[in-house]
C-alpha cells in the first residue's frame, strides 16, 4: 500500500518532470500502484510497453520513461551536492519549522482606536484591497489555517478575480485552467465567494503555529498597555475554534500549472511545493500587500501629487506598513462585529459585498484596469454590526 507521501512524490514527478497533465497523472495513480511503479527509479527500469499498458499512449509512455531515466542519472549515488546559501534560503522545499515560517511572514499590526482609524484615507488599487479583505476574513472563516496558508489562499482569490475581470474587459480570452479541468481531483474551498483549488500541506503541523501565536498574542497585550499605537508583528485575534481535522492548505496556481505543462520542455514560472505543483506563495503575497497602500489625503488634495513628494525608500516603506496595519485593524473590527451572529458561510458571502462598497473608484472599462483611488477606513468601520 503506497503512502500519501509516495503518491504526492509520484504526482510531482509526472507533472513536473514527465510533463504529464495533472488530471491524466491523477487518473493513472491506481494502475501505477497495482503495477508497483510508484517511483521514478521503478519506472526507469520498466519497459515502454509496461508503461504504455497503463497510459494507453505510446508518446506519453516514452515521456515518462525518458524522464525517469534522466532523473535517475541526475541523482548521485552518495551525498547530494551542497546548494548555494541563497538558494537554500529561498527554496520552499528547504525544511523549515512552522514557527520559523510564520515568523518570517508576520504582518504589521496596530492598536490604534476607532477615532484614529476613522480619519485614515489610503490610496491604492483594487487587487491589494481584495488581498487584505481575504487575509483578514480567513482568520474568521478558516481559523485553523496559519498565516502562510491565509496569504496563499488570499492571493489565489486575487488571481481568480483578476482573470475574471480581464476576460470581461476583453483583455484575455479562452477558458480558464479551472474550466479546462486542470484542477480536477484537487479539493476546493470558498473564499469571498470564489472557489479555489487547494493543495494539502502534508507534514506541516499548524498546532505548533497556533501555540506560538497564542503566546505572542498574550505578549502583545502586555506590550500594548505601555506602547499603544505602535506597529507590531501580527498576532491572530480571530475566533478560537478548534478544527483539528483541517489540514494546512496552499492555494494551487492552476494557470501556471497549465502553462508549464502546455509547452514541451517548459518549466513552472512560479514556485512549487515538494509535490512539484505550483502554488501562490505566501512570500509574494506578503511582499505585494506590504508595498501597496499609500497615504491618501482626501478629495481636496491631489493625491497623486502628494504621493510623489520625495521620501526616502525607508520612510515610504514604514508609512505603507503602518497603513496596512491600520487597514487590517479596521477589517478585523468589521469581521469581529459580525462573527458571533453569522455563520462562516454567510460571513464569507457578505465579505465580497463589503469590499464592493469600499473599493476605490476607477474609470470604467479597460481605462480603469489597475487604476488607483482612495479607500476610507471610516467606510469600513461603518459596515460593522450596530449594537
Amino acid at each position: 500500500m503506497s503512502t500519501q507521501v509516495e503518491v504526492q512524490d509520484l504526482l510531482r514527478f509526472l507533472a513536473r518532470d514527465a510533463k504529464i497533465p495533472l488530471p491524466t497523472a491523477m487518473a493513472k495513480i491506481k494502475e501505477l500502484q497495482q503495477a508497483s511503479l510508484m517511483s521514478p527509479a521503478c519506472l526507469a527500469k520498466a519497459s515502454v510497453q509496461d508503461i504504455d499498458a497503463i497510459f494507453a499512449d505510446e508518446k506519453l509512455a516514452k515521456q515518462v520513461l525518458n524522464a525517469a531515466k534522466r532523473l535517475s542519472k541526475k541523482r548521485p549515488s552518495d551525498a547530494s551536492p551542497t546548494l548555494p546559501s541563497k538558494q537554500r534560503r529561498t527554496s520552499l522545499e528547504e525544511p523549515m519549522t512552522p514557527a520559523a515560517m510564520e515568523e518570517s511572514l508576520s504582518l504589521p499590526e496596530t492598536t490604534e482606536d476607532e477615532e484614529v482609524l476613522s480619519k485614515v484615507v489610503l490610496y491604492t488599487n483594487r487587487a491589494p484591497l481584495v488581498l487584505a479583505f481575504a487575509v483578514a476574513l480567513l482568520k474568521y472563516t478558516m481559523p485553523n489555517q496559519p498565516l502562510s496558508s491565509r496569504l496563499s489562499l488570499a492571493q489565489a482569490v486575487v488571481s481568480v478575480n483578476s482573470r475574471s475581470k480581464a476576460v470581461s474587459l476583453g483583455l484575455e480570452k479562452g477558458n480558464s485552467a479551472e474550466e479546462d479541468r486542470w484542477g480536477q481531483g484537487q479539493p476546493k474551498v470558498r473564499v469571498m465567494g470564489r472557489e479555489i483549488r487547494v493543495l494539502k500541506r502534508w507534514g506541516y503541523d499548524p498546532q505548533e503555529v497556533r501555540a506560538i501565536e497564542s503566546h505572542e498574542q498574550g505578549s502583545a497585550k502586555d506590550e500594548a498597555a505601555s506602547s499603544a499605537g505602535t506597529v507590531k508583528a501580527e498576532a491572530d485575534s480571530g475566533p478560537k475554534q478548534q478544527l483539528e481535522s483541517e489540514p494546512a492548505l496552499w492555494g494551487l496556481d492552476l494557470e501556471t500549472l497549465r502553462a508549464s505543462n502546455g509547452l514541451p520542455g517548459s518549466e513552472p514560472q512560479g514556485q512549487t511545493t515538494a509535490q512539484g505543483l505550483p502554488i501562490y506563495t505566501p512570500q509574494s503575497a506578503r511582499a505585494y500587500i506590504l508595498r501597496s497602500f499609500f497615504t491618501g489625503l482626501g478629495p481636496s488634495t491631489d493625491t497623486t501629487q502628494a504621493i510623489s513628494k520625495k521620501k526616502s525608500g525607508k520612510e515610504l516603506s514604514v508609512e505603507k506598513e503602518r497603513n496596512l496595519a491600520m487597514l487590517l485593524r479596521a477589517l478585523d473590527l468589521l469581521y469581529a462585529s459580525w462573527s458571533h451572529v453569522l455563520s462562516t458561510e454567510e460571513l464569507d458571502r457578505r465579505a465580497w459585498s463589503w469590499y464592493i462598497h469600499v473599493r476605490p473608484e476607477v474609470q470604467n472599462g479597460v481605462a480603469g484596469w489597475g487604476g488607483k483611488g482612495e479607500v476610507k477606513l471610516s467606510d469600513i468601520l461603518g459596515l460593522r454590526r450596530k449594537g
